[in-house]
């Protein structure tokens, strides 16, 4: 077995080398074979309304009554949500919320339990 480094974006273990690059086929990542290992500060964190680092499973609470787009639906403040995902982009958690089902929101709008 050759001792390829996992893909540093899904931690998969399946990586294979194509030329001079690694890649990963499980989210079709790719990168040089000659970089240095990253040390994870290049990832971007994603922090709450009030400076809290979040990861992944945490709980949060909403802070600001959200109305959700194309519903009459509305997400009350104080509205806990738990295991929660992280995600790139705009809306940068993932979470379902009871009563409401799956939805995105903006970390800006909720603050870590």
């Amino acid at each position: 077995m050759s001792a390829l480094p996992a893909c540093p974006q899904c931690n998969s273990e399946y990586t294979y080398e194509d030329g001079q690059m690694l890649v990963c086929p499980e989210c079709a990542h790719e990168w040089s074979a000659n970089a240095a290992e990253p040390s994870g500060d290049d990832e971007k964190l994603i922090k709450d309304s009030v400076g809290n680092t979040l990861q992944d499973g945490d709980t949060v609470t909403v802070i600001k009554d959200l109305k959700v787009k194309g519903s009459s639906l509305v997400v009350k403040v104080g509205t806990k949500v738990k295991n929660i995902r992280l995600v790139g982009g705009d809306h940068d958690i993932d979470c379902k919320i009871d009563g409401i089902g799956a939805m995105k929101l903006k970390s800006e709008f909720v603050r870590k339990v």
